[in-house]
């Protein structure tokens, strides 16, 4: 024998969305991130571009160590004003390290970096000899 209920779509479904977009997390989101990056490479040089958004110069570093580029530093965690609690917090923070190994047809000398509106963007120029060469040829 059957049991017949009546269906009802929408059931739970505003009193779900409400408590998913008004639920207080227990703690800050505090873990280790990882920035996302971009590179992209020309017949000249490479970039590497890198999201660290609402940070300051001070907040990370940028190290080239034996051909290894390394991007680190940390977010750290707003604390609410007083008077003020979060109803969702979804921004991590935390320590990061993200690693790059450079190809040895790099000049290393030349590498620049400049921050702006939360934006990394490290400039890495090829070395001469990378570099695509035109071949004259002659006639003979």
């Amino acid at each position: 024998m059957f049991d017949l209920a009546r269906w009802e779509p929408f059931d739970g479904l505003i009193n779900n969305f409400f408590e998913d977009t008004w639920r207080r997390p227990q703690h800050a989101t505090v873990a280790v991130w990882y920035p996302p990056v971009d590179i992209l490479e020309s017949k000249d040089s490479y970039l590497i571009r890198a999201e660290l958004p609402g940070m300051k110069k001070g907040d990370f570093n940028l190290e080239l160590d034996e051909g290894t580029l390394t991007l680190s530093g940390e977010r750290k965690a707003e604390e609410p004003a007083e008077g003020v609690e979060y109803h969702r917090s979804e921004r991590l923070a935390g320590k990061f390290t993200r690693s790059f190994h450079l190809p040895q047809t790099v000049a290393q000398d030349g590498i620049k970096a400049t921050y702006r509106d939360g934006i990394l963007e490290v400039y890495v120029p090829k070395a001469e000899e990378a570099k695509p060469k035109k071949i004259a040829v002659s006639v003979n």
